[in-house]
């Protein structure tokens, strides 16, 4: 599912409203105790191979697909980009969708629904595996509060979406005052002038998927 832009935060009752973590958008595949991490442009990460360990000793299911991101987290619960590019902290699985479970296709099931299924596969005290919780109506109130905790800014779903591409609204809400865009450009001299957010999350990514640890 891809994400949309919105002009600033808002709020609404049929929305609802979670943190933009700061990391590398995955697919987890689990099946037949194996993991699987699937990149944007449908690529292995190949430098996970602990993240898909503890992913599939921590699921509640023996088979799904799940849908979030991964990161690196400091003691305050803030992601910490460079630190996961170049693998100097302990990579999480954030989840913040389920599209598959132990044989069942939920992608037609209204948002609401998949991630009360999500709750109930996710620990409630994972240390590798962790669940993106949400707020519902108060877009601006938690957008604020992304903002005082220099975060990236939040992501804003239609709640009783379904998951597919041409029949559900994902729109990101961005800080513009986050700290961590300082300097990133730097990180990746042949995408100077693009859009970080996009140009540079695919070449960081894209080094992760091709590199074996």
């Amino acid at each position: 599912m891809s994400l949309g832009r919105a002009r600033g935060p808002f709020s609404h009752p049929d929305w609802f409203f979670e943190i933009k973590w700061d990391g590398f958008r995955s697919l987890v595949r689990v099946e037949q105790q194996r993991c699987k991490l699937i990149s944007r442009n449908g690529n292995e990460f190949k430098s996970f191979s602990t993240l898909n360990a503890a992913i599939t000793a921590e699921l509640k299911g023996q088979s799904a697909v799940l849908d979030g991101e991964i990161v690196c987290l400091d003691d305050d619960g803030r992601t910490q980009f460079r630190e996961l590019l170049f693998h100097r902290g302990e990579p999480r699985f954030i989840a913040f969708d389920l599209l598959w479970c132990d044989g069942e296709d939920l992608r037609n099931l209204p948002l609401c629904h998949r991630k009360q299924r999500l709750r109930s596969v996710i620990p409630l005290r994972g240390e590798r595996l962790l669940f993106c919780d949400h707020v519902e109506h108060d877009g601006e109130g938690l957008f604020n509060l992304a903002c005082e905790s220099d975060l990236e800014g939040i992501v804003a779903k239609r709640k009783f979406d379904p998951y597919l591409e041409h029949h559900a609204r994902w729109l990101k809400i961005r800080n513009q005052h986050y700290s961590q865009w300082i300097g990133r450009e730097e990180l990746f001299e042949g995408e100077r002038g693009g859009t970080p957010d996009v140009q540079l999350w695919q070449v960081s990514a894209l080094a992760c998927e091709n590199t074996e640890i």
